[in-house]
């Protein structure tokens, strides 16, 4: 048996601490009592708490970051499970990890810095030869110079915040106020057509490197693009809800589908050329000839059942206890020492 960490939380936003809380409960209350479990919490204001469970998170003392360190090395944790989506917990709280000498599951800061941005890494698979979009970066106070039909992003943000389909010059001002809400750069992308938008998650199956079967979005009547109100919205009583977890437009592609060949071929490729480890989850849209292009990477998994990456792997016979027990094993072969407590 294992001593597992889960990181949750978030230093930036109330939102960001929210949706890790969110999901690092599924998580806990799916995965099984194969390991032991603790948790460790980052609020908004950057102190520490360290709850008896995510339920008791409010009778925790909060802590600076020294006296945290000290608690944290006292927890004398076998390995780590990162579940803080924000920038900040997506790299430095991994690093972090790295410096404590906690192993941890998932992929290292430098890889998750880098699928974060999303014009590095679509540079990074295009030279592995996965399709991308033309597209061009815009600094502040840049103006583009790709023609509508183009989508307009944040460089660096998540959830589909900030994205706008832009399909004549008119609505460029509008789109570029909205993505530099939340980001400094602007990513701006040849629209592709509509065929279908799919997304395929990779893991590391006894040394292999395994492409999950696709999870495909279906759209409402009109929409061309997917914004943040597809994904995740807060209802009246303040909690969050994973609304394309919740509706009957998400669905698992047969395997027998001729999409499934080309874009898993595809996210293989993605996985490799970001140095991924673990397990990886890739956006691709499929245009009307049936050709997969490169969105997005998704670099981390909470474990949640209700996650992309344990629903792909249910769809192939993985179910969740044995998933995250095959995470906390490659964690472990890590350490320094070998394994961690029987």
């Amino acid at each position: 048996m294992a001593r597992v960490l889960h990181l949750v939380g978030s230093p930036t936003t109330t939102f960001m601490d929210d949706l890790s809380r969110l999901y690092a409960a599924d998580c806990l209350a799916n995965v099984g009592g194969e390991h032991e479990h603790v948790v460790a919490h980052v609020s908004p204001d950057g102190s520490w708490r360290f709850p008896a469970s995510l339920d008791a998170l409010a009778d925790a003392e909060p802590l600076a970051l020294g006296p945290a360190l000290a608690r944290l090395t006292a927890l004398d944790v076998d390995v780590a499970l990162p579940q803080m989506f924000c920038i900040p917990g997506m790299t430095s709280y991994r690093a972090l990890l790295d410096v404590l000498g906690i192993p941890f599951v998932g992929n290292p800061a430098d890889v998750m810095a880098l699928g974060a941005h999303k014009a590095r890494a679509r540079a990074v698979v295009a030279a592995a030869g996965v399709r991308v979009p033309a597209g061009e970066v815009l600094t502040p106070g840049a103006q583009p110079t790709l023609a509508p039909p183009v989508v307009v992003k944040p460089v660096d943000a998540d959830n589909s915040a900030g994205v706008s389909l832009v399909r004549s010059a008119g609505e460029f001002a509008a789109a570029l106020a909205t993505a530099r809400a939340e980001s400094t750069d602007v990513l701006v992308e040849a629209f592709v057509p509509l065929g279908r938008e799919v997304r395929c998650g990779v893991v590391v199956r006894d040394g292999e490197l395994v492409a999950l079967p696709l999870e495909e979005y279906g759209f409402a009547e009109g929409a061309a693009v997917r914004t943040a109100a597809d994904k995740i919205q807060r209802a009246d009583d303040g909690r969050l809800g994973l609304m394309a977890k919740d509706t009957p437009t998400v669905w698992i592609v047969d395997p027998a589908d001729p999409v499934t060949a080309v874009v898993q071929e595809a996210a293989l490729a993605c996985h490799t050329a970001l140095g991924c480890r673990d397990y990886s989850l890739f956006d691709f849209r499929v245009d009307p000839d049936g050709v997969p292009w490169f969105l997005e990477a998704g670099l981390y998994n909470s474990f949640a059942r209700q996650s992309v990456v344990p629903t792909m792997a249910r769809a192939a016979g993985v179910e969740l206890p044995e998933l995250f027990a095959a995470g906390v094993a490659a964690a472990l072969a890590r350490r320094p020492g070998g394994p961690g407590r029987s």
